[in-house]
């Protein structure tokens, strides 16, 4: 690499300007005292592929990628990770020097740091993970409490057929739960999981019975706006041990940082306070 060359990176999305990343990856590069920059942009579907193709010409190394670009990067991309291809989805971009598009996904890897710094007793074969949601952050997060051991996943979404096509996927150590019964599910369960963007700021809230959470749990929604969901609030009172999002977003963001940039940088509360800003 010549010593002129300072490598870009950045975030593709549409819309992007709510995206955090740019506020971790740049406070990791400050902090870290490395050449480099991070950029958000709005990347219209209609010129995705003319864009990827055209960012390492400009000196760019890679991205993430987030909402609506993660699935039809894979199509695009030279090179696909396995756990890509089995997630269906991609959130990382390496732009090699030979030319190739190599895609990534590390939200299962963010999603078990997290867990792992945020609850650190939690043992993955003390019993099932109760999941709400089928989309694509479930298919993350269900591949990587597979890896673990987790010794089987209960699954509910509102539209049962995604959930169905989720277990026909990953095979039966998943088993599909009405939504109605979704409060069962969440009783019976050592983790519970919200891949869903209910409770999120703007979106309608989580409309299951909660009663059933318990000490001894570990409670962990993937949405962090607000830090505090109203399902972290319930599983705080009734006793469990509760894990937020923005960890999932800091963890999922360190592979990528290290390739672009050739520094491991750390999940630390000084990043989190940056994401938060």
């Amino acid at each position: 690499m010549s010593v002129d060359f300072i490598p870009l990176a950045g975030v593709i999305g549409h819309p992007i300007a709510h995206s955090r990343s740019p506020r971790i990856h740049q406070h990791w590069l400050r902090n870290r005292g490395l050449r480099g920059h991070y950029v958000p942009m709005d990347v219209h579907p209609d010129h995705l592929e003319q864009v990827l193709r055209t960012l390492p010409n400009m000196g760019f190394v890679g991205l993430n990628v987030t909402l609506p670009h993660k699935e039809r990067v894979l199509e695009i991309a030279d090179l696909v990770t396995d756990r890509a291809t089995l997630i269906g989805a991609a959130n990382t971009l390496i732009f090699r020097a030979d030319g190739k598009i190599h895609a990534d996904n590390t939200d299962g890897y963010g999603f078990l740091e997290n867990l792992k710094q945020g609850a650190p007793d939690w043992q993955p074969e003390a019993g099932p993970a109760a999941i709400l949601g089928a989309g694509g952050a479930a298919r993350a997060v269900v591949a990587s409490l597979l890896d673990m051991g987790v010794p089987e996943l209960l699954v509910a979404n509102r539209t049962r057929i995604r959930a169905e096509r989720l277990r026909a996927d990953f095979g039966k150590r998943l088993r599909v739960v009405e939504w109605v019964q979704a409060g069962n599910m969440i009783e019976e369960a050592n983790l519970v999981v919200n891949t869903t963007s209910l409770g999120m700021v703007g979106k309608p809230e989580l409309r299951v019975p909660l009663d059933g959470l318990h000490p001894g749990q570990v409670v962990t929604d993937l949405v962090y706006a607000p830090l505090k969901t109203h399902l972290l609030a319930e599983a705080e009172a009734a006793g469990a041990t509760i894990v937020d999002g923005l960890g999932m977003l800091l963890h999922q963001a360190v592979p990528g940082f290290e390739r672009w940039f050739g520094e491991r940088p750390e999940v630390d509360e000084a990043v989190r306070k940056a994401a938060l800003r």
